[in-house]
């Protein structure tokens, strides 16, 4: 049975995502996005401040009316005008956010920790008078004082926030820390609660799930991870770490469209998904060392936890290299129809390896001489 909470995914790729250096949606394109993400089942789709630019208001506006099963929820400063932005653009959702450490109190917003709560008092209430969802999450909460942190927790969920937020915002924290501050938190507020990590320090999928398995049921993600500097936990990170932990918890997603998502921002973006991606990476199921490639053979769970089949891909299993092993020879061979004896398949494999070591073999190159040496093979 799951012992941890809810897993809901608040999908940030429309605001966090927007941040990203070379990132730059149009409305058709964020329309597009919406409606993958909507669904895939994504529980709630975070769009930039209708406060930002009369585009961002306008946009808002529209993909607040899309009629999407999750909510949309635009992102804004705990500011009287934004509120107001928020209200008008029919947005189904607020995320109120708040720099609260040291650092952000004193070299950005310049406000005292009771300046933060007074702002909060004024803004909050009219949002939540008027039915929406409201989230306040600290900016910086990792390196905000635990009792700072409290202090703002407990004041906001008097209010009648229905989630409060912890950001990592420089990515500074690690899994370790992420369990014990949520842990905490958890234990002095009862509304629901969401995570926002960044990966500054590498830690983004890791912090993620240490904050889910904390008691936080709303997790932040973004497609390919990208965000603010080098982003945030990925979409597809988070699928897996859940598929291989709690894949009860995924049941209810569209898993199959996850490669295509991020395909979509990928090519909008004009990057390449990162080799490295989780799941959808061009390289995630490819095996190349014999050692590998020989177990895989005659079992995949060896040496893949995740089954490529479930989100429509094919794993490869890699010959034209000076690692190749003879199993997979034989196993090429026997896919073109050939059956080489074994003394033509030890030559085969040390012609190959020799070829190999100065360049990668294509595949119609290894089929060749594959044929090749089953010509040379004594035929009964």
């Amino acid at each position: 049975m799951n012992a941890h909470p809810p897993l809901r995914i608040v999908d940030c790729t429309l605001r966090e995502g927007e941040q990203y250096a070379h990132a730059h949606f149009d409305t058709d394109q964020r329309l597009s996005l919406a409606r993958a993400l909507d669904h895939f089942g994504v529980d709630v789709l975070e769009v930039t401040s209708p406060a930002a630019s009369k585009r961002a208001f306008e946009d808002a506006r529209a993909l607040s009316s899309l009629g999407l099963n999750c909510d949309v929820a635009v992102h804004i400063r705990c500011h009287p005008g934004d509120a107001r932005a928020a209200l008008e653009c029919g947005a189904q959702a607020v995320h109120v956010a708040f720099g609260t450490s040291p650092q952000l109190r004193q070299h950005s917003h310049r406000r005292s920790l009771d300046a933060v709560l007074a702002a909060a008092e004024e803004v909050l209430p009219p949002l939540l008078e008027a039915g929406r969802t409201v989230r306040f999450s600290c900016e910086d909460a990792f390196r905000t004082p635990l009792p700072d942190l409290v202090r703002v927790a407990q004041a906001v969920e008097q209010l009648g926030v229905q989630r409060f937020g912890l950001a990592d915002t420089v990515g500074a924290a690690s899994p370790d820390e992420v369990r014990e501050r949520v842990g905490l938190v958890r234990q002095v507020v009862e509304c629901d609660l969401e995570f926002h990590g960044h990966n500054d320090g590498g830690c983004a999928v890791a912090n993620l799930w240490a904050a889910y398995r904390s008691g936080v049921s709303f997790l932040d993600v973004t497609v390919l991870g990208i965000g603010e500097r080098n982003g945030i936990c990925p979409l597809s990170g988070l699928v897996a770490r859940a598929l291989l932990e709690d894949p009860v918890t995924l049941e209810r997603f569209e898993l199959p469209e996850l490669p295509e998502l991020d395909a979509m921002v990928a090519g909008w973006l004009g990057i390449e998904i990162p080799f490295n991606a989780c799941i959808t990476s061009p390289t995630a199921f490819a095996h190349k060392a014999g050692l590998h490639t020989n177990a895989v053979l005659n079992e995949p769970g060896t040496y893949e936890s995740i089954d490529p089949g479930r989100f429509g891909f094919e794993r490869q299993l890699l010959a034209g290299h000076a690692l190749v092993g003879r199993n997979l020879l034989r196993s090429e061979a026997a896919r073109l129809g050939l059956q080489l004896g074994e003394a033509e398949l030890v030559r085969a494999t040390a012609e190959l390896k020799e070829r190999a070591s100065t360049r990668p073999l294509t595949p119609a190159e290894v089929d060749e001489l594959l044929r090749r040496h089953h010509s040379l093979t004594p035929q009964s």
